[in-house]
C-alpha cells in the first residue's frame, strides 16, 4: 500500500505547491509511482508548478461523479516516468462528498507508491478535506514569526496523527540571515514539537522557473532543488543529513 503525504501550512505564500511539484518529482525519479493531487479549489496552480497545465483537463469531481477512473483522470507527465496529477475543480457548484473523497484516497493509495495533497491555504474545508485519510504531513512554513505563529495552530489540527506523523519542512530560508535564524528554526520545531524533514533556502531561480512553467528540478540541481531531492530521499525512509547552506 501506498503513503498519501498532505502538504499544509496556516498561511498562504509558505511553498507548499513548489514543495509538492519538486518533491513529487524527486519521488518518481527514485523508481516511485506518485501522483501530485491538487486540492485547493478555485485556485489550483499545481499545474503550472508541474508544466502541465495544457495537461489538466480533469480534475478529482469527474472521478466522485463518476465520469471517470482514477486511470483516466490522472494524467502522467510529459516528461518524468512514474509521475501523475490530478487536479482541483476550477469551480465548485456542490459541495464535496466527504465520504466518496475519503474511498478516493483509499484507491489512491492502493493504486500510487505516494501521493502528495496540495492544501490550500488556512485551516478551512479545503484543509480539511486534504487530509482526509492521509497518512503523514507535512507542515511548511517559512521563517516569519506569523508564519511560525500558523504552523503551530495548524500542527493543533492534526493531532489525529499519531506522533512521528507530522513534519515540519522550513522553506525559503535566505542564506545571509540562516545564522541568525537558526535559533528560530529549533524554537519552532520545539514549540510545534515536530521533527524537522528538510531546510530549503530562498533561490532566485525558483520563481524564473515557476513562470517559465519549468520545474526546477529540470533547470539545474543545487540550492533549493537539492534540498528538495533529499527532502524526498528521507520521506523514503533513507538517512541524509541536512544539507548546509552557506
Amino acid at each position: 500500500m501506498g503513503q498519501v503525504i498532505a502538504v499544509v501550512s496556516g498561511k498562504g505564500g509558505t511553498g507548499k505547491t513548489s514543495f509538492v511539484s519538486h518533491v513529487g518529482l524527486y519521488l518518481a525519479s527514485l523508481g516511485n509511482r506518485v501522483l501530485c493531487l491538487d486540492c485547493d479549489i478555485g485556485l489550483r496552480n499545481l499545474d503550472i508548478a508541474l508544466g502541465m497545465s495544457d495537461c489538466a483537463v480533469t480534475d478529482f469531481t469527474d472521478i466522485l461523479e463518476g465520469r471517470y477512473s482514477l486511470r483516466e483522470a490522472a494524467m502522467p507527465h510529459p516528461i518524468q516516468k512514474n509521475l501523475y496529477l490530478l487536479t482541483a475543480p476550477s469551480t465548485l457548484h456542490a459541495p464535496i462528498d466527504a465520504a466518496a473523497f475519503g474511498r478516493l484516497i483509499d484507491e489512491v493509495r492502493s493504486t500510487f507508491d505516494y501521493c502528495l495533497v496540495d492544501s490550500p491555504a488556512g485551516l478551512g474545508s479545503g484543509f480539511h478535506l486534504a487530509i482526509t485519510g492521509c497518512d503523514r504531513c507535512v507542515v511548511v512554513t517559512t521563517t516569519d514569526p506569523t508564519s511560525l505563529r500558523d504552523a503551530q495552530r495548524t500542527v493543533m489540527e492534526l493531532g489525529h496523527l499519531p506522533k512521528g506523523k507530522v513534519h515540519l519542512v522550513v522553506n525559503r530560508c535566505k542564506k545571509k540571515l540562516l545564522k541568525s535564524l537558526r535559533q528560530t528554526i529549533d524554537d519552532a520545531i520545539d514549540t510545534a514539537g515536530l521533527p524537522l524533514l528538510g531546510v530549503v533556502p530562498e533561490d532566485e531561480e525558483l520563481p524564473l522557473a515557476l513562470g517559465r512553467g519549468v520545474p526546477l528540478v529540470f533547470v539545474y540541481n543545487r540550492c533549493a532543488s537539492l534540498a528538495y531531492q533529499n527532502i524526498a530521499r528521507r520521506l523514503t525512509g533513507e538517512k541524509v543529513p541536512l544539507m548546509r547552506i552557506r
